[in-house]
């Protein structure tokens, strides 16, 4: 009987840690058309970034918030001027796990290109 509860046991154990997965996939697009040369590029490559940290596949942020704080911060710390525009999205994830799994850590990286539109 001990041992048929220790299996059940193990076996509830197993289910459970297992089913606190969490996956992150995305995609990020523009409205600039860069399909003229009439645009010079100002900054290449800037870059804004947020993270999540969860336990046991809870906490954090969903999907869309953290890609939503990654371009808030990438556009407050570049300051676009007259004529400029972000163009060339890029959207990485970076996933962490810890602990046999129990705590993991997802960075969203959203980067693009400024651009200046010359004509």
């Amino acid at each position: 009987m001990k041992k048929t509860f220790q299996a059940g046991m193990t076996i509830a154990m197993a289910v459970f840690l297992t089913s606190c997965a969490s996956i992150h996939g995305g995609m990020i697009t523009s409205s600039t058309a860069l399909n003229q040369a009439n645009f010079t590029y100002v900054k290449q490559n800037v870059q804004g970034e947020s993270k999540a940290t969860y336990v046991l596949g809870i906490g954090g942020m969903k999907r869309a918030a953290l890609v939503q704080e990654a371009k808030e911060k990438l556009v407050s710390e570049n300051r676009l001027k007259a004529n400029q525009a972000l163009a060339n999205y890029n959207l990485d994830w970076k996933l962490e796990s810890k602990w046999l799994g129990l705590i993991g850590k997802v960075k969203c990286y959203v980067s693009a290109d400024i651009v200046e539109f010359t004509k």
